[in-house]
């Protein structure tokens, strides 16, 4: 069960780093995509950014998260938050659909019911999905995590870079 606990946390902290990179790069590449992919070993940064700046946005991200900015950890763009309106969304429409007759006639007459349980579950989805990468899908306490090695890579016309770490 320890290996498991701390396979997670490792999942979590780097989760948290790789928000951090993204907030720092996000600021000096303001029109560029950006994306990530956490691991126990690290993470994956999707965007054409230079090496140079993604080795200064990870160690600047990591020594910010060390100095109690944790809120880094934290971000708009996140999959958990995508994850939590579209399932809130779809239950939301489930729940509308509930009892609806099979004929199309039925189900169109609770279009706007299930539209306003849509827009509802959107607002609610926001806070929970940040909710949710604070106590879940992230950690902005990073602890002993070190980066090991950046090593960029060119998939098809994605530029990646792997960031490895441990700790």
């Amino acid at each position: 069960m320890a290996a498991l606990y701390d396979l997670i946390s490792r999942v979590r902290r780097n989760h948290g780093l790789e928000h951090a990179t993204i907030h720092l790069l996000s600021q000096r590449y303001p029109h560029t995509f950006l994306a990530g992919h956490s691991d126990p070993e690290g993470f994956w940064l999707l965007g054409d950014v230079p090496t140079e700046a993604v080795e200064e946005a990870v160690h600047s991200a990591l020594q910010r998260l060390r100095n109690g900015e944790h809120n880094l950890a934290i971000h708009p763009g996140c999959g958990t938050n995508y994850l939590v309106s579209g399932g809130l969304a779809a239950l939301a429409g489930a729940v509308g659909m509930g009892g609806a007759g099979r004929r199309w006639r039925e189900r169109l007459d609770r279009l706007p019911l299930v539209l306003m349980l849509g827009t509802v579950a959107l607002m609610f989805s926001q806070p929970l999905g940040y909710w949710l990468q604070e106590k879940v899908t992230t950690d902005g306490v990073p602890g002993d995590l070190e980066i090991v090695e950046i090593v960029p890579t060119r998939r098809g016309r994605v530029q990646a870079h792997r960031i490895v770490t441990r700790g």
